[in-house]
């Protein structure tokens, strides 16, 4: 699957090498928005899915990395099933602490740079004020110490990377929390939302718009490497989300009724405060999030259109 600059569009008067980006993720919220961005000339985009490079047999995947030979690589694939990893524990670090170890040790080898996408869970959310790249991380779940660990092995592996961490993710397509709400307002009168976690709600396709200026400046010699953070301007709660939602998509509401983190107990524990800020990011990169509020409008259009 290719997105953007093909072989054909790259042929110019400078005839310079077609530089190749590898995509791990097909059909995630990531991989698909990066699959449908605009690629500029020279740079040939391909997704590869789970049935192509399975972060869960990480040995296969170095392996087919480096027979890949691209030039760099964007890891949009994760395990992101947060309750269920405290159960299954073994599946998650593998997915996402050794299937990240083996794309670093892969692009080493390569000499590429890996662009990967992690979380706000890598912190506990006790802090007050959003968190910066520098803050001590303290994940308080199995999914979020599995995340912690990718970054770690992939920092000890291979200078050459860029961290992004990012929150709350949502689309058009695929599970997240504005697809939930939307069909639980059609299904129900009432729905009862955290009120007392906060974040920042990021679009997949402002997501990757951030992935793909690391990717342009990584793969044309850029050294700007490091972890960063980048979400969607602004902050809420669960609650202010979900009430923005029925407020943009102009569907008849459901009553939405705030309630606090004790009242809808989970297996995993959640940041009470997942704000990252993107500072850092907008400077070296020179990419400013969207309010979130204009980025949940548009995604809200694309998924009323028709078709």
């Amino acid at each position: 699957m290719t997105a953007g600059g093909s072989a054909s569009r790259a042929e110019g008067p400078s005839h310079r090498r077609m530089k190749r980006i590898l995509v791990i993720g097909r059909s995630g919220q990531l991989a698909r928005a990066l699959a449908a961005a605009d690629w500029p000339q020279g740079l040939a985009v391909e997704c590869r899915g789970r049935q192509e490079i399975d972060l869960a047999h990480p040995a296969a995947a170095r392996a087919a990395v480096i027979a890949a030979k691209p030039d760099l690589v964007i890891n949009a694939a994760a395990y992101t099933a947060v309750d269920k990893a405290e159960s299954e524990p073994a599946l998650a670090f593998t997915v996402n602490r050794d299937g990240p170890a083996a794309l670093a040790e892969a692009c080493r080898t390569i000499e590429a740079p890996l662009i990967h996408v992690s979380t706000d869970y890598v912190f506990d959310g006790s802090k007050t004020g959003p968190y910066v790249e520098e803050d001590p991380v303290h994940p308080v779940s199995v999914y979020g110490a599995s995340k912690e660990a990718g970054e770690s092995a992939i920092r000890a592996c291979l200078p050459a990377h860029v961290i992004l961490r990012t929150a709350w993710v949502y689309a058009p397509l695929g599970q997240n929390f504005v697809r939930t709400m939307l069909r639980l307002g059609r299904e129900r009168p009432e729905l009862r939302v955290v009120d007392d976690q906060t974040g920042c709600p990021t679009a997949a396709a402002e997501l990757a718009r951030a992935v793909q200026a690391a990717a342009i400046r990584l793969a044309e010699g850029g050294r700007d490497h490091g972890t960063f953070h980048f979400c969607g301007a602004g902050q809420t709660s669960w609650f202010g989300f979900a009430q923005a939602i029925f407020e943009l998509a102009g569907e008849p509401r459901p009553r939405v009724i705030p309630i606090a983190t004790r009242e809808y107990p989970t297996p995993a524990r959640r940041p009470a405060n997942s704000v990252l800020d993107s500072a850092k990011f907008a400077r070296l990169y020179g990419v400013t999030a969207r309010p979130w509020r204009d980025s949940l409008a548009r995604c809200l259009k694309d998924i009323a259109a028709p078709g």
